[in-house]
């Protein structure tokens, strides 16, 4: 249950983009980045833009820094390639840009992950941070890390978080 201050200070309607990091994914079959949508819509936050793009880190940092620069755009909500695979590059990407860290939400995500999935959850590489005004999380793909993730850690901070970054 988030603190009364993260209640009493917070942003009503989010404009988020979502990037759905994937070499296989197209539109119909982004389950994940469909989640992501429905989950925003359902707490009123509005999606700005999504896309689908190839596990490259070029592409990744392109498609973030748009955001980043964007001033309609206040969050980033990525999904996939936070594995350790060779093509799984999108931490590398997210944590380029980042002014600030949130190390919480990696960590908060393994313990919670770890409840379902045991050892395995050591494995994910989930990041948050901010890159200048805007925050961005990077999650898992799979359609359970993102409900676990959107559900537990990030819904309940986002209006806050998107507060506190406000000019």
């Amino acid at each position: 249950m988030p603190a009364p201050i993260h209640t009493a200070k917070t942003i009503d309607s989010v404009v988020c983009a979502v990037l759905t990091v994937s070499d296989s994914r197209i539109p119909e079959n982004d389950e994940s980045g469909r989640l992501i949508r429905q989950l925003l819509a359902e707490k009123n936050h509005r999606i700005h833009h999504y896309e689908i793009v190839p596990d490259e880190p070029g592409r990744v940092r392109e498609r973030l820094i748009a955001t980043r620069d964007d001033p309609a755009c206040q969050a980033v909500l990525v999904n996939g390639g936070t594995g350790i695979a060779a093509r799984d590059t999108t931490v590398e990407a997210v944590e380029s840009l980042l002014e600030k860290r949130i190390d919480g939400f990696g960590e908060l995500f393994r313990a919670r992950s770890f409840a379902d999935i045991g050892p395995a959850a050591m494995l994910s590489r989930a990041v948050a941070g901010v890159m200048s005004r805007t925050i961005v999380f990077s999650m898992p793909g799979s359609p359970a890390a993102v409900r676990l993730a959107m559900e537990a850690l990030i819904l309940p901070e986002l209006p806050h978080v998107a507060y506190l970054l406000s000019p």
